[in-house]
């Protein structure tokens, strides 16, 4: 609302009738009005006044205790967000591309009968009979249990006819877990 129409309005009101409110008799007319106020009704209006007025009293009982409920809940729900530990995040993250070449260049020793590639933190393993199964079972094992920390998932294993290069295939991805508390 702006000044211009509050101003507006404030003209149209007439002032001099609340100057009549201001006027110390005022205090006592109330008193003899609220004092005369059982000879002037009926029983009936007077029974519908303690109603009203008991109502109002209920209400605000039953209110003023729901609200000390409500407050002692915010209060155990701010205490128990405060004893709520703190969760660390696991995240996989891959495996140091030069500690992977150097544990496929001992592994290459080993497994004579395997071609055993690293790309990254990638192992590929294949061999051009499944003769050498045995050896392409161990090499994936040795693998599994390679490193420290090691976490290895099989991206792709075809074994059999089925393959299409090779007989014997396998792409494994290395990873370990990283664990990042919140702080």
């Amino acid at each position: 609302m702006d000044f211009a129409a509050f101003k507006k309005m404030a003209s149209g009101i007439n002032w001099r009738s609340f100057k009549k409110l201001a006027n110390p008799r005022v205090a006592d007319d109330l008193n003899v009005f609220l004092e005369k106020l059982p000879q002037n009704t009926n029983k009936t209006m007077l029974i519908i006044l303690g109603a009203v007025w008991a109502t109002a009293a209920a209400t605000g009982l039953y209110t003023t205790v729901q609200l000390q409920e409500l407050t002692a809940l915010r209060t155990k729900l701010a205490e128990g967000s405060a004893l709520k530990p703190a969760v660390p995040q696991i995240q996989d993250m891959a495996v140091n591309g030069a500690e992977v070449e150097n544990f496929v260049k001992n592994a290459k020793d080993v497994y004579t009968g395997l071609d055993i590639k690293a790309s990254g933190s990638t192992v590929l393993i294949t061999a051009s009979t499944t003769a050498a199964f045995g050896q392409f079972r161990e090499a994936i094992g040795h693998i599994q249990n390679g490193g420290s920390g090691w976490r290895v998932s099989i991206e792709r294993l075809c074994v059999g006819r089925e393959c299409d290069k090779y007989p014997l295939a396998a792409s494994l991805r290395i990873n370990k877990v990283s664990v990042n508390t919140p702080g």
